[in-house]
Parts: C-alpha cells; structure tokens; sequence
C-alpha cells in the first residue's frame, strides 16, 4: 500500500480516534514478548495528549508494563492501525475516578480499592494507519478485478504521532 500524502495524514489520524472511540477494543502486546498479545479495552480521554489508558489486574504480565504494541481495527474494518508506546502504571486517583465505570468494576469486585487493580497509562509514539474505505467507484472496480492502486494512494500513514 502507498502511503497517505502529507497533507491527508491529519485526517486520517482524526479518522482512528473516532474509530478508536466507536469501537475502543484492541490487542496489546508488551515488545519484549510477541506472544503476550491480549484483548483489551483502550480507555480514552479527548483531552488528554497522546495517552490511553487501560485496567489490569497487578498479577498479569501486562504489568510490568514498559515499550508495548498495540493492533487495532474498526468496527467496520475500514480501518487499521498499530502503534506503539510506553506502558506505566497510572497513580493519578482523579484519572481512576474519571475512568472508573460498572464495566470495570465487573472485573474488580474489591471496587477502586480491589488490591489487584491497576491502571496502566500508554504513552504513545508513532502510529502505522490504514483505511480501506476506497469508495463506491473503487469497490466496484475492486470487485471487477480492476486495478485500484492508484485509488489506494492515500490509504496508508506511518510514523504519524498520535
């Protein structure tokens, strides 16, 4: 795939944080091990700058935290992205009680002070995106068998900072 022109990338990286909202589940993976790949729910904030943040217990091995990957795609699977960042245990009570939801404490009986919950804060880096949404003109020539490269252009980042 080619990559997004520069002028477009911006609206791709607003395109994932809506997806990202819409559908805020994902896979994450600590670097250092591939196979360590989980479902998880991406907590998000639309003030914040560069941070999601997730709930864990303190026994997983997601808590050792450190350079983590994360795999995303959207509900319609019109996009995909990864991207990387840095996983740290997030202290801030203010950010538990503003993420804290019934959902959560499903997981954490104990509640906010269930001795095994964590919050994890990822940091985030650079980001690879995707967006298969090639259009009506291009699905049909995709169906056809016809050449859409020149259609893909523009569907693809890297290195682009969330």
């Amino acid at each position: 795939m080619m990559h997004y022109e520069e002028g477009k990338a911006p609206e791709l990286k607003k395109k994932f944080w809506k997806s990202l909202a819409d559908s805020p589940f994902l896979f994450l993976q600590l670097d250092r091990d591939p196979d360590s790949a989980v479902p998880m729910t991406a907590q998000l904030d639309k003030d914040a700058d560069s941070a999601i943040w997730f709930f864990t217990g303190r026994d997983h091995y997601l808590a050792t935290g450190g350079p983590a990957t994360a795999t995303f795609s959207s509900k319609g699977q019109d996009l995909f992205a990864r991207f990387r960042g840095r996983l740290t245990e997030e202290t801030s009570q203010e950010r538990l009680d503003k993420e804290w939801s019934h959902f959560i404490e499903a997981w954490f009986p104990g509640g906010k002070q269930d001795p095994n919950l964590l919050m994890l804060r990822m940091d985030l880096e650079d980001a690879e995106i995707w967006d298969s949404d090639l259009g009506l003109m291009s699905t049909a020539k995709l169906l056809l068998g016809k050449d859409v490269r020149d259609d893909a252009k523009d569907s693809h980042v890297e290195g682009v900072k969330l």
